[in-house]
């Protein structure tokens, strides 16, 4: 039986925009399959000590991506159910590539998980394939460089504080993190990348209730979540704070518990500031103020719209939900090809409650820029500046 509290998708949204799929080569999503993939499965297969059998079947989804049809899981797979219920009945026996992308590309990685054993009886059972990737990121010059700014960004207010905060929870992993947080010349060439900028509707949004972050990537993107959800509850911006991970691995580096705690632990280990902040996210896990939540909808191949109605019921109840990263935005908007110039309400009408998106722009979805910001974009770089990760956006919406 599938799921009851994860839905099957919906077939279309209200307005039928096209859906993204992958079949045009050339094109993003087609590249993400037919390049990402193979060098993943093999970047996986270097990284551990894996036997024959977990060799043999990394090889066989290797032939498979490039090669094969999509298969359903093993038998004994206890969410086989839920994703023939997923769409997986329609789509088995059909080419990765004539499926909507946001499908083929959630299933891989369910597949990549079977290769290497994580959900069977076994010594790889619960190992986290991509964890040696994510934990190389906490311990980098760069990472204690971006770290180390906190103790300047300190001495500012505490609404330029907030601000610094969001611009580096917004950017995340990239290298001009230490320049957001410190103000330094990096900060404003940050800013000028912004192609939509709700900044000052978000902040007033944080209200002293509740908090909701669904997260994205574990690692150095992870820390400045973290910080920023100590700075809310520290001034007393937000009551109480709901951090929302993956329940497994999941897209190479999206957050699960384990890696909450390494990120935990790093902030803990540091000096000034931000040991300080690691000391008081600790203490928030302790008392229940900060809570770290999963659930199997958060590695399915569903829209927001989708939503099971114990989540729609907790992100309505929240003050703003924020949600980090590209996959996040493309759900929220049902990875469809909406013209850029649809109002991020009206894109986003089917979310319970005020919602918020942090992100870098790594695919070919966007809404909400002005006619005159998208046609700037266009003519200055084409395409690229939808997939490319050097723009992104800020954008709010009230409940």
């Amino acid at each position: 039986m599938r799921d009851p509290d994860v839905p099957a998708p919906s077939a279309a949204g209200p307005d039928d925009v096209p859906v993204v799929v992958s079949s045009v080569p050339g094109s993003f999503p087609w590249t993400v399959l037919a390049e990402r993939h193979p060098a993943l499965i093999r970047k996986v297969r270097d990284a551990f000590p894996y036997g024959p059998e977990q060799r043999h079947a990394l090889d066989a989804l290797l032939r498979n991506c490039a090669e094969g049809v999509v298969e359903p899981l093993a038998e004994p797979a206890a969410d086989r159910d839920s994703w023939d219920a997923w769409g997986g009945r329609e789509y088995y026996g059909r080419s990765w590539f004539d499926l909507p992308f946001l499908w083929s590309e959630s299933y891989f990685y369910r597949k990549l998980l079977e290769a290497v054993g994580y959900f069977a009886p076994g010594p790889w059972q619960g190992i986290d394939p991509f964890r040696p990737f994510k934990l190389a990121e906490l311990d980098t010059p760069e990472a204690a460089a971006e770290l180390a700014a906190l103790d300047d960004l300190a001495l500012r207010t505490a609404d330029e504080q907030e601000t610094a905060l969001l611009h580096g929870s917004l950017w995340g992993n990239r290298a001009d993190l230490g320049f957001s947080l410190s103000g330094g010349p990096g900060a404003a060439a940050a800013d000028h990348r912004l192609v939509a900028d709700d900044t000052e509707l978000l902040r007033s949004l944080f209200t002293g209730g509740i908090l909701c972050v669904v997260a994205d990537n574990a690692g150095r993107e992870l820390v400045p979540d973290l910080l920023l959800v100590d700075h809310l509850l520290r001034h007393g911006r937000v009551g109480r704070a709901a951090l929302h991970v993956k329940p497994y691995p999941y897209y190479v580096s999206d957050a699960t518990t384990a890696d909450v705690l390494d990120a935990l632990r790093r902030l803990t280990a540091a000096k000034g500031a931000a040991g300080e902040a690691g000391d008081r996210l600790w203490a928030a896990l302790s008392t229940g103020r900060l809570t770290v939540r999963t659930h199997p909808f958060a590695c399915g191949p569903m829209s927001y719209d989708d939503l099971p109605e114990e989540l729609r019921r907790e992100f309505a109840a929240a003050d703003v939900t924020l949600l980090k990263g590209d996959l996040n935005y493309r759900r929220l908007i049902g990875d469809r090809l909406h013209p850029a110039t649809t109002p991020f309400a009206v894109a986003t009408a089917g979310f319970p409650g005020a919602v918020a998106a942090l992100r870098t722009l790594k695919s070919d979805v966007a809404v909400g820029l002005t006619a005159a910001v998208e046609a700037d974009l266009d003519a200055a770089e084409g395409d690229r500046w939808r997939t490319a990760g050097t723009h992104a956006l800020i954008q709010a919406r009230r409940g």
